[in-house]
């Protein structure tokens, strides 16, 4: 027998019998889900759209893939967990991706193999990557069925280790080690990823925070010039170039503030009043207490309001400052609005941990970069398969692994005949009522 068929070895008799398994079952993927993300991004446009900021240097008459069909096939690769290039290669013949992309299953041409994949990672430009970024920004804004009356916009950072000598890599003495601070902006109450950008390992500077800020909300203004934003972010981004960008462009802010002398000395009776409460009362638990002052940092060209949480506990007081525009109540102002940003770290979390996108292992910075769009890309499409769910549905706040576990990584068996292509799925599967809705949400409508 070939190696392909031959039965494996080790497996243990059940009920008296030999059990023989083989990878003999002829037009099958282990990823019959696939078609769904195929129908997400069908609906989104995204790989055409990015396809379109990318020049073609190749001679028309010798081209095999299209740029479009090799972004969509790294694309659905990402989001289905093969998040190496080097996956091309063992995918480009799986019948499922390449009905996804738009190739007959067995009559279609195999899928472009990693060499091809890394001659176009590295062969992007730095302009090139600049409208990619653009592309992204207008995909954000053109998934919205109706124009929003105000989008929060929260911005953050995130440790991605380096592999070797890369550009841009430099040594973090808080993360102990060499790598990238790659910066993400997602829209909070959709989260939506709004950009991704690749930088050096290090604190943003208060020119680069205003500069991101700046191209990012001028792109979303172009569709949306009347749309109320608010911007959050911890103290690395509480920067007076960035505030004051705000101030004088009509966008609001809410920034952590660091604590320093100033501020302490302001707060000192605050922190005094929470203990002797928290003493007199007896209380075992914490006692919190909010206050708001105007505020100048050195630096500042004018007072701002600081708000102040103050918490008394067996450990003894802490204390946290935002310093915003808005003129909500201290305690809503902490704790239903700049408290809220903390869901972004489970966003990040989708983006760096279920689509592995810190996979930034190129020399180059702008291959790397483009790498992450190719990521970005793929959690726009698992986010546009999620948001096709019911809209009570558990499947609408499903983890991107959880879809991809239960949704994607499904068997399936294909059959090309003629005039159809049929794709047999498991009888068994759990799962089967959602994949039916979902594929069916993706359904064009009319007759």
């Amino acid at each position: 027998m070939s190696e392909d068929t031959a039965f494996l070895l080790g497996l243990s008799p059940v009920a008296g019998k030999q059990v023989q398994v083989a990878f003999a079952g002829g037009l099958q993927s282990s990823d019959g889900g696939v078609l769904l993300l195929g129908e997400a991004e069908k609906r989104l446009g995204l790989a055409a759209r990015l396809a379109r900021c990318i020049p073609d240097w190749r001679d028309p008459e010798s081209i095999t893939h299209t740029i479009a069909d090799m972004l969509r096939f790294r694309i659905f690769a990402i989001a289905a967990g093969y998040e190496d290039a080097d996956d091309c290669d063992s995918l480009r013949s799986d019948p499922i991706f390449k009905l996804a992309v738009g190739r007959g299953p067995q009559t279609g041409e195999p899928l472009c193999s990693q060499p091809t994949m890394s001659r176009l990672e590295n062969r992007v430009s730095w302009r090139t990557l600049v409208r990619l970024q653009a592309a992204l920004i207008d995909q954000f804004c053109e998934s919205w069925t109706r124009v929003p009356t105000r989008i929060v916009l929260d911005i953050d950072d995130t440790w991605d280790e380096a592999h070797g000598a890369q550009q841009l890599a430099l040594f973090n003495a808080h993360y102990d080690g060499y790598g990238f601070l790659p910066i993400h902006i997602y829209e909070a109450t959709s989260g939506k990823l709004v950009a991704a950008i690749l930088r050096p390992g290090r604190t943003p500077a208060g020119a680069e925070v205003r500069t991101i800020l700046k191209h990012v909300i001028r792109r979303i203004r172009r569709h949306w010039p009347r749309v109320a934003i608010l911007v959050r972010g911890d103290s690395h981004y509480g920067r007076p170039e960035a505030m004051d960008w705000c101030e004088d462009n009509g966008v609001s802010f809410a920034f952590g503030l660091a604590t320093n002398a100033a501020l302490a000395s302001l707060a000192a009776p605050l922190n005094e009043d929470a203990a002797v409460r928290r003493a007199l009362a007896g209380a075992e638990g914490k006692v919190r207490r909010y206050a708001s002052f105007a505020y100048a940092a050195k630096g500042w060209r004018r007072p701002r309001r600081v708000v102040a949480r103050i918490e008394a506990s067996d450990r003894g007081t802490d204390t946290r400052f935002v310093v915003t525009d808005l003129p909500d109540k201290p305690k809503r102002l902490y704790e239903r609005v700049y408290c809220a940003r903390g869901q972004m770290e489970n966003l990040i979390k989708a983006h760096k941990r279920h689509l592995a996108s810190d996979r930034t292992s190129c020399h180059s910075a702008l291959a790397n970069q483009f790498r992450l769009i190719l990521h970005s890309a793929a959690y726009a499409v698992l986010h546009g398969l999620r948001a096709a769910a019911p809209r009570r549905s558990v499947w609408r706040t499903a983890q991107f692994d959880t879809l991809r576990l239960r949704l994607i990584k499904l068997g399936a068996r294909v059959v090309e005949k003629a005039t159809r292509i049929k794709v047999i799925l498991p009888a068994a599967c759990p799962d089967k009522a959602i994949f039916a809705r979902l594929a069916g949400a993706f359904a064009p409508s009319g007759p």
